[in-house]
């Protein structure tokens, strides 16, 4: 059914607007450092730990650093980890073409768990972050979705009610959490069904 009261389109960014590899990070670092892919595979579970912590603005990019370094076991210059660490997206063009294309009619927001590096050197570079109008980052409010706070961080700053609003995210518990609080949601699966989704609720024209 067409919700015509829908007056802004909200992003997740990873998987959304570009794909990501975090082995990429991990053969990365295996180089720079020495270490095997083996090794580094075994200390996963500490370093997602780890990154949620930063995620959630609990520790400084210096304190993830250090600490994922000694969580490794590994010597590596910071320059070669941060680009390692960032280095692991890869646009999604349709959606880029996506946001360009709903810039004139609609409001954009820009909401996802990230820290400050992957925001720093590529969320803030790609070449439409300049077309959100408002950016809701977990460091800094420090709170991750699915948590209602993160949600209600973007709608203060895009000043709309949540029913005129429509969120995409790829994770299904973050569809349904800007659900629980009045968002259209849908939950990102390939440009096609994204484009037929928001075809549904009156977002894009019936034919393109």
């Amino acid at each position: 059914m067409a919700t015509h009261s829908i007056k802004a389109v909200i992003f997740d960014f990873g998987n959304v607007i570009c794909s990501f590899d975090i082995h990429k990070f991990i053969n990365g670092i295996a180089v720079k450092s020495g270490k095997s892919r083996a090794d580094m595979l075994r200390v996963m579970p500490g370093i997602n730990r780890l990154a949620v912590e930063y995620e959630t603005g609990l520790v400084s990019s210096d304190e993830f650093f250090e600490q994922l370094c000694g969580l490794a076991g590994i010597e590596i210059r910071r320059d070669d980890f941060v680009s390692a660490y960032t280095g692991i997206f890869t646009p999604i063009r349709e959606t880029f073409e996506l946001i360009r294309s709903l810039k004139p009619g609609y409001r954009l927001g820009l909401l996802s768990n990230t820290n400050e590096w992957h925001y720093v050197h590529s969320i803030r570079t790609v070449d439409v972050y300049e077309l959100f109008d408002a950016v809701t980052l977990s460091y800094e409010v420090k709170a991750m979705k699915p948590a209602p706070a993160i949600y209600a961080d973007m709608l203060r700053k895009l000043a709309l009610s949540a029913s005129e609003c429509v969120y995409i995210d790829d994770v299904e518990v973050n569809t349904n959490a800007a659900r629980l609080i009045g968002l259209h949601a849908i939950q990102y699966l390939d440009p096609l069904q994204l484009r037929t989704a928001l075809r549904s609720i009156g977002v894009l024209p019936l034919t393109e």
